[in-house]
């Protein structure tokens, strides 16, 4: 993990790198292995314990804190590394996927070391044993019986029906059913009969690599359920406004987009959250903690070679460097010239659609590599692609005409619409820094990639695309970049509060001017 704290760190602070020798940070000489144009650098080894303190400080000065504000995040800099650790480990004792695995879980379950760009990554706040995607673990839901006088979000009858004397079933993460017994609200439900705490039954369901979404290869759904575990930067629990989003968007695309989309690619789609369900509780809260969003799941067994790009790219483990070297074997090439075509080909079927979204609709999406999704082909070239949250997405408040005209009240009551620039913004970090710069990283410190090479396909694609967004990207000296290690030490839940101000965002040189 004392990669992505220094990775972190020169980016957010604006530490230079030098072309040649060490990298001066917080006072520590640390030596450079990889020097990579997108940030993606490697680091030689040093003692985390020592660091982290440190980093964290400056930090604190950067930010203007009294230096015991970093207490928490140096502590969970350190947890994520102690957590990696033992995942890595546990990989290495046992590293080929269980039979019956399928592809998309293979990669929700290889994200081991998780965002390169965020120190805490791997923390959580609470025992997380027997719920890791990492570890393979697996485990029933919790059951909730509702009378229907509290149930909340319409999802009945998206799954399975589990009927007990005319109630309805609410699931609930394990963790989270436990949690929500002491808590005032469902107390009282319990108390006034309106609710029955069932427990665990049914089949087993797979932890991805969010965590709290869970995914079974048999089943039509998988369901993103409520966790009020701070993992990262944030506690997961649910909030029904996003839910509703989720299932507003779901109706935006049923409603035309997708058959405008595609019309023009077809590669592409949309997983949809179409409903959610709740139960309301007595005392004015909006949230019981029972929030659960049922998504669509595209991803059963059979349905081919698919991959979660975070997976595909998580380092140490680098399912795509394998790929490329595989694919570059078999046709007498280099290395370097596959991860070109690669590239090319991904650009195609995942950046060019979700262009395409922004320039037309005005429809941002926060496509970071964790909530895309690419298909293969039998050999490892991509082929399709999809994009999968319930929350991540701006309409440019110009564009929203657009939208409305495929479904009136579309923002009606729910956090939609923000400002151009704003959303612009964000398409530029989650799609851009995040995701393809990212993946040029990742190819390029993995050794089978010329990140200068690649950052001229995406000159190339960008220039063919036109228009002024595109322009941007080309153009400007710098873009606007997430900075999760300053957001950890300034103690954000990027869950809570103003969408503009969730997150601590700084501007970093952008490579293709650089280039």
């Amino acid at each position: 993990m004392h990669d992505a704290l220094l990775r972190s760190y020169v980016r957010e602070l604006a530490v230079p790198v030098p072309s040649t020798g060490p990298v001066s940070v917080a006072g520590f000489s640390v030596p450079v292995l990889y020097r990579s144009v997108t940030g993606w650098h490697r680091f030689g080894l040093s003692d985390l314990a020592v660091l982290a303190p440190a980093l964290v400080r400056a930090a604190c000065d950067k930010l203007g804190l009294p230096h015991d504000r970093g207490t928490d995040a140096t502590a969970r800099i350190l947890d994520s590394a102690r957590r990696t650790a033992e995942y890595v480990a546990a990989r290495r004792a046992e590293p080929d996927d269980p039979p019956g695995t399928t592809p998309f879980l293979a990669a929700e379950q290889a994200l081991l070391h998780g965002h390169p760009f965020h120190p805490m990554a791997k923390s959580r706040d609470s025992d997380a044993s027997g719920y890791a995607p990492e570890l393979r673990e697996s485990f029933p839901l919790h059951w909730f019986a509702a009378d229907p006088s509290v149930v909340a979000g319409g999802a009945v009858g998206l799954w399975p029906p589990r009927a007990q004397s005319n109630r309805t079933m609410v699931p609930a993460h394990p963790w989270q059913a436990r949690d929500v017994l002491s808590r005032p609200g469902i107390q009282a439900l319990l108390d006034a009969g309106l609710l029955t705490y069932l427990g665990p039954s049914g089949p087993e369901w797979f932890p991805t690599s969010s965590v709290r979404t869970v995914y079974r290869p048999g089943s039509p759904v998988m369901l993103k359920l409520s966790l009020g575990m701070r993992i990262t930067n944030s506690r997961r629990n649910n909030l029904r406004s996003e839910l509703e989003l989720g299932a507003r968007i779901a109706r935006l695309f049923d409603a035309g987009l997708s058959a405008r989309l595609a019309a023009v690619h077809s590669a592409f789609g949309i997983v949809r959250d179409p409903a959610w369900i709740s139960v309301d509780v007595p005392g004015g809260e909006t949230e019981s903690g029972l929030e659960t969003a049922v998504r669509q799941n595209p991803f059963r067994a059979g349905s081919g070679r698919v991959a979660c790009v975070a997976g595909l790219v998580d380092e140490g483990t680098s399912r795509l460097a394998g790929i490329v070297r595989r694919l570059a074997l078999a046709a007498g090439r280099s290395t370097h010239d596959v991860s070109a075509e690669w590239f090319a080909r991904y650009l195609a079927v995942l950046a060019a659609p979700l262009l395409w979204l922004h320039r037309h609709w005005g429809l941002g999406l926060e496509a970071h590599q964790q909530n895309t999704v690419v298909r293969l082909d039998a050999g490892g070239w991509p082929i399709g692609a999809w994009y999968r949250d319930s929350q991540g997405y701006y309409v440019r408040e110009s564009q929203l005409g657009n939208v409305r005209s495929l479904l009136p009240g579309v923002d009606d009551g729910v956090p939609l619409v923000f400002g151009d620039a704003l959303t612009d913004d964000r398409v530029i970090y989650y799609l851009v820094v995040n995701n393809l710069f990212g993946l040029v990283g990742a190819l390029g410190s993995a050794g089978v990639a010329d990140e200068a090479a690649l950052l001229g396909v995406l000159r190339g694609f960008l220039a063919r695309s036109g228009g002024p967004f595109a322009e941007r990207l080309l153009t400007a000296p710098t873009l606007p970049c997430k900075a999760n290690f300053l957001t950890g030490v300034d103690g954000r839940d990027e869950l809570v509060g103003d969408v503009a101000t969730q997150s601590v965002y700084v501007e970093i040189p952008n490579p293709l001017v650089v280039l």
